[in-house]
């Protein structure tokens, strides 16, 4: 297959790296661990998660399976997902991740969900930060996505908070249970901080 003439990110820079432990404010983004299973189970048991990520589970083997697909993702270089956990407890809180990576264009869209007894203390909004800036910052990512329904005021929220612009509704774009949603896509650039006095 021949190479792309101009790059943003060479390939590689995933796969010959481990995944990164990443802090933020009383958060640390990890790699999964089938300890984790239970939150897994639990979190797609929740009929928010299961409504936005069409998804159900009813095992623990299946949270297993789960869990156990992210490190070959990783080395594919077409995804990156970290369990959300709280700094000082370990407990998990909820996932982040980045979706559809493509290195040579420099492109990537993020998801999340925070488990039920984690809403409320914005760590959706820190996670989507901290894990936009290892993309750009770590990797040299040029362009984040998020998308969400546009029923989904909340991941609407957490985009606002987190510095994703609105750039437009995507018609009928992702068939969930109750049918066809509008998606409303926002995005982060990866740019130069221009000094305001300039």
């Amino acid at each position: 297959m021949p190479t792309h003439p101009f790059p943003v990110v060479s390939p590689g820079r995933m796969r010959d790296a481990e995944q990164p432990r990443l802090q933020v404010d009383g958060l640390v983004l990890r790699a999964w661990t089938h300890d984790d299973a239970g939150a897994v189970l639990e979190a797609f048991s929740d009929p928010a998660i299961q409504r936005w990520h069409r998804r159900t589970m009813t095992t623990l083997d299946e949270a297993v399976d789960w869990i156990d697909q992210w490190p070959a993702r990783w080395r594919a270089e077409t995804d990156a997902c970290w369990a959300v956990t709280d700094a000082g407890t370990g407990e998990v809180l909820g996932r982040a991740s980045l979706r559809d990576i493509h290195l040579t264009e420099g492109l990537a869209q993020i998801t999340y969900w925070i488990l039920p007894d984690a809403r409320g203390r914005e760590a959706a909004v820190r996670a989507a930060q901290e894990t936009t800036r290892w993309a750009f910052e770590d990797i040299g990512l040029h362009r984040v996505e998020l998308h969400h329904s546009t029923y989904n005021t909340a991941s609407c929220l957490v985009a606002d908070k987190a510095g994703f612009a609105y750039e437009g509704t995507l018609r009928s774009a992702l068939l969930h249970a109750d049918g066809w949603h509008d998606m409303e896509v926002h995005a982060r650039i990866n740019e130069p901080v221009r000094d305001r006095r300039a």
